[in-house]
């Protein structure tokens, strides 16, 4: 037992040095976390989700479009199908914290299907997040996309 107790105090030692030393913030986990769940969640179309408890009533969006659209005109996208994806993956490159706000960058890549424009290709795309923590939780206040190449 004493050695198992040794054992566990020297793990959890390294552990948290590690995290002190590379600099990774408790935060990160969580946000990697969510963000995953959003891109579930728009691949399954799970407005219930998206809606109550990752996009912000008051999210901006900088749409692939290049129009810039509110939660309730990404919500209504969802609703009509025009959110259909047969793929969807994200690339997180970087994530920051400034106090109770998180910037994540990265690349998607999506498969459109249905009536959706490119339907049946590939489009590879740039996207930021701005996620707040606010009533301990935290939620999407803002989103850009870029389309980068379409195949």
């Amino acid at each position: 037992m004493r050695q198992f107790i040794i054992v566990f105090g020297i793990t959890f030692c390294l552990a948290l040095t590690a995290s002190v030393v590379l600099g990774q913030d408790p935060r990160e986990a969580e946000i990697r976390r969510l963000e995953n769940l959003e891109r579930e969640s728009v691949l399954k179309g799970d407005s219930a989700v998206l809606f109550d408890k990752i996009w912000s009533a008051n999210m901006i969006v900088n749409t692939p479009a290049n129009v810039v659209g509110t939660a309730e005109g990404t919500k209504a996208h969802l609703r009509s199908g025009n959110l259909n994806y047969l793929s969807f993956e994200r690339n997180i490159e970087k994530i920051v914290f400034t106090d109770n706000v998180a910037i994540v960058m990265g690349g998607e890549m999506i498969k459109p299907q249905g009536q959706q424009v490119n339907a049946g290709k590939t489009v590879s795309r740039r996207f930021t997040h701005v996620w707040i923590y606010k009533n301990n939780s935290w939620s999407i206040i803002a989103r850009q996309a870029t389309i980068i190449k379409v195949e």
